[in-house]
């Protein structure tokens, strides 16, 4: 029997034990908040990192109807979202380990595929869980059924609690995908892309968020997760196998389909909703931001990243690219 060779272990708090033990250091972190709420000195302070904060509570006549909890954003949310970074973070770490990793090794892929079946399979997690979490959530609130609601009583200055903690979540993921550059050793090349795309979430999901376009926000997420979720599940079934090619196919028109719904949404939302109604003007302290510049900045925005997002996309398909294009093209044009 063969002795087995000690592996040398990484000095305390060099660069390679920090990513080799970053998911056992941010649960060490996380715990402190948690622990923070089991004593009343600091109860108050670990709860605004826990909790969802800024709740309103809706007396009703009917005694036997339940009160009404709505809430709204403050700058307590960044300690929240702060929270459930490092939530995801080791979630990331979780399913790395545990799923990827062990498909991984029976594989055998080389760094390039290896890299990228990550990517994809950590993506297609995500998309998969927030487009099932947000298509319930429509349900439920009925925003989906009655178009109208995406923009009557503007300003949507209060949520309720699952749509609040929805992009709560959104934004903590998106946000754990900088640390994660580093942790994961994301190669030069790639850091470029995967830092554009990353910051386009999180500019549009907060943009949304602020802006009060809460019900708008999260109709057009739930339609672009759904797509990105096929490409990425086409992507991980073409590294098992090259022959399978025909998930890229329906991606692709999926995803003109969900462009061309996206920007007749933001035409229709804008352009005939909120320009009709009444409460025209900028109020900072009501939240009703209804003038023309932040409706035209926020259409061509949408408009403006569905086409980088055709010329970002890891596909050799020029037809796709110029289809997104020219539909941006004649969207703009048709806004005006």
């Amino acid at each position: 029997m063969g002795l087995r060779k000690k592996t040398k272990s990484p000095p305390v708090l060099s660069h390679e034990f920090v990513i080799q033990n970053h998911a056992d250091i941010v649960s060490c972190f996380a715990m402190v908040f948690l622990l923070g709420l089991m004593f009343e000195v600091t109860a108050k302070i670990a709860v605004s990192f826990v909790t969802v904060q800024y709740n309103i509570t809706f007396p009703t006549t009917d005694e036997k109807a339940e009160q009404a909890t709505l809430y709204h954003y403050g700058f307590k949310d960044v300690a929240t979202v702060f929270f459930y970074t490092l939530i995801a973070i080791i979630l990331h770490a979780i399913l790395q380990e545990y799923v990827l990793d062990k498909i991984n090794r029976r594989m055998h892929f080389s760094k390039t595929k290896h890299s990228k079946f990550n990517e994809s399979g950590q993506l297609g997690t995500f998309y998969l869980v927030s487009f099932i979490w947000g298509t319930c959530i429509l349900a439920s609130e009925k925003y989906a059924t009655y178009p109208t609601n995406l923009w009557e009583s503007y300003p949507h200055t209060q949520m309720p609690f699952q749509v609040k903690f929805f992009y709560i979540a959104q934004l903590a993921y998106w946000l754990h995908g900088l640390p994660e550059l580093y942790f994961q050793k994301t190669r030069k090349e790639d850091i470029p892309r995967q830092l554009l795309y990353t910051a386009l979430y999180i500019f549009h999901i907060a943009g949304a968020y602020i802006l009060n376009l809460n019900r708008f926000g999260l109709v057009l997420l739930v339609l672009h997760y759904f797509v990105e979720f096929l490409f990425h599940i086409s992507r991980l079934f073409y590294f098992s196998d090259e022959k399978k090619e025909k998930g890229f196919t329906v991606w692709a028109l999926l995803f003109v389909v969900t462009r061309l719904l996206t920007l007749s949404l933001s035409v229709l939302t804008f352009g005939f909703g909120l320009a009709g109604a009444e409460n025209q003007g900028l109020d900072l302290a009501a939240g009703n931001f209804n003038i023309l510049a932040v409706s035209e900045l926020t259409v061509y925005l949408w408009a403006n990243a569905a086409a980088n997002c055709a010329q970002q996309c890891p596909t050799n398909s020029r037809r796709l690219k110029m289809t997104n294009l020219l539909l941006f093209c004649f969207f703009w044009r048709d806004y005006y």
